[in-house]
C-alpha cells in the first residue's frame, strides 16, 4: 500500500509545467512497480435498479470435462468484469494549467512541496498574472508567494506585479491562495481610474473586496513621493466602484494639514455617466452679501442625454438658476440646451442704490448628421434673452459677449423632394437683437421654395450649348413673417400685433453663351409678384396737424419685371524677368465684366396725399411702403455696371537648392474695382456716375498675416452743405477722385512653432466673440477657468533641466484697424486701434498671458487682461486680472486637476462693481 500511496501522489501532480528530469525518473519507477504487483479494487456503483446475478460456474466440472469451449466461455465472462480502484482519487488543487518561467532557475522541492522561481520570474494561471524577482509556490497549501530581490549593489529590484483580470497591484511582496482567492499584500501600489493608491498592508478578501491599512490616495503620477495625498488607516476598497475610508487627513508635501474628515467616500465607477451632487462654492459681495454659487445636481439620465441643474443664492435675496442639457445620438443628431435665469437685487430695500431686476438667457445648439437623411436637414443656433444679461450676470465674465452688441439666432429645416424637376423647401426662423438699443428683429417663420431649373429647348442629346438651348427658367417663393419689438414687449400680445407678412414670387428666365470665342455672356429676364397682408393709407390729419399712416388689413399685391445682361472675359499677362533672377516672372490675371440692368417705372402703384392743411402741396407715396420686400420703384433704373478683378502671382527661386521647379508666391489675392453709370441721369437731380469702390486683400509672411483694405472714390464734388453736385471733383479744383472713406485691417498670428493650434473658446465665439484670446479668456465665477496647459507637459524634472538649452514656447496674435472718413470734408481718422494678445512660457511650469490694446483716436488703453498660471503637477493655480475699465475684476484659483477631486479648490474672484 505504500507504493500505491506514493503513486497516487504523483498522479495528482502530473501536469506538464511541473515535468523535470527527476520527476520523469520517479514516474518511470512508479509504472515499473505497478507492473510487478497485482493490485485490484472495485467501486460499488450506485444504481437504482437491481443487477441480475450471473450464474455460478462450477470450476471442478470444467476440470473433469476439459471442455475447451467452456473454458473459453469462462475466460470471456471473467474478462468482462469491470476493474476499478476502491480508493477514490483526490481532485487536483489547480483547475487549469500553470505556466511559469525564470531566468536563473526553477527548482522543485518534493519534500516541502515547493516550486521556486528566481530572477525575472513569471507565473500564469487562469486570469492571474504574476511577475516578480522571486516566486515560491506551495502546491500542498495551494499558495504562492512573490517578492523582490537585491541586485549586486544591495538595492531592491524586480518588484512584484500582480494582475487579476483588470485589477493590477505593484507591491513589495504578496501571498496569494489559489483556492480561497485571498491575498496578503505589503506596500501595494495600484491604479483605479484617476486615483493612485498605496497601502502598507492590503488584505484581499475576494475578487471584489479589499481591506487596506496605512493607505494613501492621490492623483499624482508619483505614488511613492506625491506632492499631496489623503492619509487614512482603515479602508474598504471595491475595485471599479468605490473607496470607503475612516478618518482621512489631507497631506501636502508630507505636511499634514488641518483639513480632515471623519470618513470619506470616493467613487471609482468606470461609467462615464454617473449622477451626483455638485458642491457649491462660497463667495462674498459688497452689494449682495455672502453667497453659495454653482451648487446643484447632475442627472445622468441615459447614454443619449443628461441634465445639470445649478443654482446661486445670495444672502440679500438674489438668486440664479441654470439648466444645462446635452444630447446626442450616433449617426443622427447632437446638441445642447442651456437656460439661465437670475433675479438680481442690489443693496437693500430702503437704500438709494436699491435695485431689482430679472435677466435670462437661452442657448440652443442642434446639428443633424447628414447620414441620418441625405434629403433633409435640421439645425439650430439660438442665443436670445435679456439684452443686458452678459453685462450684468453675477456668475460669469463672458468677454466676447460683453463686448459684442448683437445676439442672433437661427433655426432651419430643409428638405429636397426627388421629383422631376427637383423641388427644394426650407423653413427657418431668425432672431437679431441689439444689446444697446434693446431692439429685436425676428422672422417667424421664413418659407423658401424653389423648383430646379427647367431647360425647355434642350435636345434629346441633353447638350446645353448655345443661346437657344441654354434658355432656362426657375420658380422661387419667399414668404416671411417679420416682427420688430423690444425687450419689454418680447412675447407679449403687442409684439404679434405689429407683425408683417409678405410673400414674394419670382420667375427668372435666363441663358448664357459664348460671344466671339473669348467672351462669356449671360442675359436674364425676371418677373416678380409680391403679396402683402397689410398696406398703408397716408393722409393729413387736421386734428393732429400731422401726416399719419393708417394700416389697412387685407390682401394686396404688386407685380414688377426687370432685365439684365452681362459680358465678361479673362485676360492673362506674364512679365518675365529671366530664369537667373530671384523673381523669375509675375503673372497678372484680369477679369473685366460689363453689366446692364433695366427696371421700368411702376408709377401705377403710387398715390398722392396732401402734406399740409391747405391741401395745395401734394406728394406721391406707395401703399406698399414699409413692407417686407419694399415697394415698386417710381423711376426708371437704367444702369451700366463695370467690374474689374485682379490677381498677382510671382514665380520665385526656391530657397531649397534641391528643388528644380520655381516656387509660386501669391502677391495679391484680389484687387477689385467696381462702379456704375446711370443712363437716365439728367445731371441735375440725379448724377450719372456712382462712387468707385476699391477693395483688396493678400496674405504675407507665409500666410500668417492677413491684410485687407478698401476705399470709396467719388468723382463728384460737394457743396458747402456736403451734398454731391453735378460737377466733377477735378473741375472743382480737386483731384480726379475724392476719397470719402477708407479702411485697412491687419491680422497677424505667429508662434514659436509649438503652440500653432489655438483652443477655440466655443462659448465666446458662439456669443459673437473671437475664437482666439484677443479679447481675453472667459471666466465663470467660482467655477475656475480652462487651463492654458494642454496636458502634454512632462511631470518630471528632465524638462526643467532642458529649459535653459531650448527656446521658450510662445504665441502672439496681433490686430490693427484703421478707418478714414471724408464724407463732408472732415478729413480725419475715425478709428485707429491696435490689439495684441500674447502667451509665453516663463518656465516649463509657468505660463504668462496678456491681452491689451490702444485706441489712438480716444487716446486710451482698450480691454486689458493679465493671465498667470502655474502647473503644480497634480494641482493647478491661475490668476486673471483686468486692471481697469468697466469690466475691471480679478480672480484667483487653486485646485486639483483631477475631475474626481475637482471640488477640492479655492476660487476667489472680485465682484464687478459695474454689475
Amino acid at each position: 500500500m505504500t507504493l500505491q500511496k506514493t503513486g497516487h501522489n504523483f498522479t495528482k501532480l502530473a501536469f506538464k509545467p511541473l515535468q523535470t528530469n527527476l520527476f520523469n525518473i520517479v514516474l518511470v519507477s512508479f509504472f515499473l512497480t505497478m507492473g510487478c504487483a497485482n493490485l485490484y479494487s472495485q467501486d460499488i456503483s450506485k444504481k437504482t435498479t437491481a443487477i441480475t446475478p450471473k450464474k455460478q460456474v462450477d470450476t471442478s466440472s470444467l476440470a473433469i470435462n476439459k471442455d475447451k469451449s467452456s473454458i473459453s466461455a469462462l475466460k470471456k465472462e471473467t474478462d468482462t468484469l469491470p476493474k476499478k480502484d476502491t480508493i477514490k482519487p483526490k481532485k487536483a488543487f489547480l483547475d487549469g494549467k500553470v505556466k511559469y518561467k525564470a531566468d536563473q532557475y526553477a527548482k522543485i522541492d518534493q519534500k516541502k512541496k515547493l516550486i521556486t522561481l528566481y530572477d525575472k520570474a513569471e507565473l500564469y494561471y487562469q486570469d492571474v498574472e504574476l511577475k516578480a524577482g522571486i516566486i515560491v509556490m506551495d502546491y500542498e497549501k495551494n499558495e504562492v508567494y512573490a517578492g523582490r530581490i537585491k541586485d549586486s549593489t544591495g538595492k531592491y529590484t524586480q518588484y512584484p506585479n500582480f494582475k487579476q483580470g483588470t485589477n493590477e497591484v505593484q507591491p513589495d511582496s504578496i501571498r496569494f491562495n489559489f483556492k480561497t482567492k485571498k491575498a496578503l499584500i505589503w506596500n501595494s501600489r495600484s491604479e483605479q481610474g484617476e486615483f493612485r493608491i498605496k497601502a502598507a498592508i492590503t488584505k484581499k478578501e475576494n475578487d471584489s473586496v479589499y481591506f487596506l491599512k496605512g493607505a494613501r490616495f492621490t492623483t499624482s503620477t508619483n505614488v511613492d513621493n506625491p506632492e499631496y495625498y489623503f492619509q487614512t488607516n482603515k479602508v474598504k476598497f471595491i475595485p471599479g466602484k468605490k473607496v470607503i475610508t475612516g478618518l482621512t487627513n489631507l497631506v501636502i508635501a508630507d505636511v499634514p494639514t488641518p483639513i480632515a474628515l471623519p470618513f470619506a467616500y470616493f467613487p471609482l465607477s468606470k461609467e462615464t455617466n454617473i449622477s451626483g451632487i455638485i458642491l457649491p462654492s462660497y463667495n462674498d459681495s459688497n452689494t449682495r452679501g455672502f453667497s453659495l454659487q454653482n451648487g446643484g445636481y447632475y442627472f445622468a439620465l441615459s447614454d443619449n442625454y443628461d441634465l445639470t441643474i445649478l443654482g446661486d443664492y445670495y444672502t440679500n435675496g438674489s438668486y440664479g438658476m441654470r439648466f444645462e442639457s446635452s444630447y446626442a445620438k450616433r449617426y443622427a443628431f447632437r446638441g445642447n440646451l442651456n437656460f439661465r435665469y437670475e433675479n438680481l437685487i442690489t443693496s437693500e430695500r430702503g437704500y438709494p442704490d436699491y435695485a431689482k431686476q430679472k435677466i435670462y438667457n437661452i442657448q440652443w445648439s442642434h446639428a443633424r448628421d447628414s447620414k441620418a437623411n441625405p434629403n433633409s436637414s435640421f439645425s439650430a443656433s439660438v442665443n436670445l434673452g435679456s439684452s443686458k444679461y452678459f453685462q450684468q450676470s453675477i456668475n460669469q465674465a463672458n468677454i466676447g459677449s460683453n463686448l459684442n452688441n448683437t445676439l442672433s439666432s437661427s433655426i432651419s429645416y430643409s428638405k429636397t423632394f426627388e421629383t422631376v424637376p427637383q423641388v427644394r423647401m426650407s423653413l427657418s426662423a431668425t432672431h437679431s437683437q441689439n444689446t444697446q438699443t434693446e431692439v429685436i428683429n425676428m422672422t417667424l417663420p421664413t418659407l423658401q421654395l424653389s423648383v430646379d431649373r427647367i431647360y425647355p429647348f434642350v435636345g434629346k442629346d441633353g447638350l446645353k450649348k448655345g443661346f437657344f438651348k441654354n434658355i432656362n427658367l426657375q420658380y422661387n417663393l419667399n414668404g416671411r413673417n417679420t416682427i420688430t419689438t423690444t425687450d419689454s414687449l418680447f412675447f407679449k400680445p403687442q409684439m404679434f400685433k405689429d407683425a408683417q407678412l409678405g410673400v414674394q414670387h419670382s420667375i427668372p428666365l435666363s441663358t448664357n453663351f459664348k460671344l466671339f470665342k473669348y467672351f462669356s455672356a449671360s442675359t436674364s429676364l425676371n418677373y416678380e409678384e409680391v403679396w402683402y397682408a397689410k398696406t398703408i393709407e397716408r393722409s393729413y390729419d387736421a386734428d393732429q396737424s400731422a401726416v399719419i399712416d393708417k394700416t389697412v388689413s387685407g390682401f394686396d399685391a404688386f407685380r414688377t419685371y426687370s432685365f439684365s445682361s452681362s459680358v465678361g472675359t479673362t485676360i492673362y499677362g506674364t512679365f518675365n524677368f529671366g530664369e537667373d533672377k530671384k523673381i523669375k516672372s509675375i503673372r497678372h490675371v484680369m477679369r473685366p465684366s460689363v453689366s446692364y440692368g433695366y427696371t421700368p417705372s411702376f408709377e401705377k402703384y403710387y398715390d398722392t396725399y396732401a402734406s399740409d392743411a391747405t391741401g395745395t402741396i401734394t406728394k406721391q407715396y406707395s401703399r406698399f411702403e414699409g413692407g417686407i420686400f419694399g415697394a415698386p420703384g417710381l423711376t426708371n433704373s437704367n444702369t451700366l455696371g463695370f467690374d474689374l478683378s485682379n490677381t498677382f502671382e510671382a514665380k520665385m527661386t526656391d530657397k531649397d537648392s534641391t528643388k528644380v521647379e520655381a516656387k509660386k508666391v501669391m502677391l495679391l489675392n484680389n484687387l477689385n474695382l467696381s462702379t456704375s453709370y446711370n443712363l437716365d441721369a439728367d445731371g441735375v437731380t440725379t448724377l450719372a456716375w456712382s462712387p468707385v469702390r476699391v477693395s483688396g486683400g493678400t496674405q504675407l509672411f507665409a500666410n500668417k498675416m492677413n491684410v485687407n483694405f478698401g476705399a470709396t472714390l467719388d468723382p463728384y464734388a460737394i457743396d458747402n452743405s456736403g451734398t454731391r453736385i453735378a460737377t466733377f471733383n477735378i473741375n472743382n479744383g480737386g483731384s480726379l477722385f475724392r476719397m470719402t472713406s477708407a479702411n485697412m485691417t491687419l491680422n497677424y498670428s505667429i508662434s514659436s512653432g509649438k503652440n500653432d493650434k489655438k483652443d477655440k473658446n466655443s462659448q465666446s465665439e458662439r456669443n459673437g466673440g473671437r475664437e482666439d484670446d484677443l479679447f481675453g479668456k472667459n471666466t465663470i465665477v467660482n467655477n475656475g477657468s480652462k487651463s492654458q496647459f494642454d496636458g502634454s507637459e512632462e511631470q518630471g524634472t528632465d524638462k526643467i533641466s532642458e529649459f535653459f538649452k531650448s527656446k521658450l514656447p510662445w504665441d502672439m496674435t496681433f490686430a490693427y484697424s484703421l478707418t478714414y472718413g471724408n464724407t463732408n470734408r472732415e478729413n480725419e481718422i475715425i478709428g485707429n486701434s491696435i490689439m495684441i494678445s500674447a502667451n509665453a512660457d516663463l518656465t516649463p511650469k509657468w505660463k504668462l498671458g496678456v491681452s491689451t490694446g490702444y485706441d489712438f483716436v480716444q487716446n486710451g488703453v482698450t480691454y486689458t487682461q493679465l493671465r498667470f498660471e502655474r502647473d503644480l503637477l497634480s494641482w493647478r493655480m491661475d490668476f486673471n486680472w483686468t486692471p481697469f475699465g468697466t469690466n475691471a475684476n480679478w480672480g484667483f484659483f487653486i485646485g486639483i486637476k483631477s475631475g474626481v477631486l475637482s471640488d477640492i479648490k479655492w476660487d476667489k474672484r472680485s465682484t464687478n462693481t459695474s454689475r
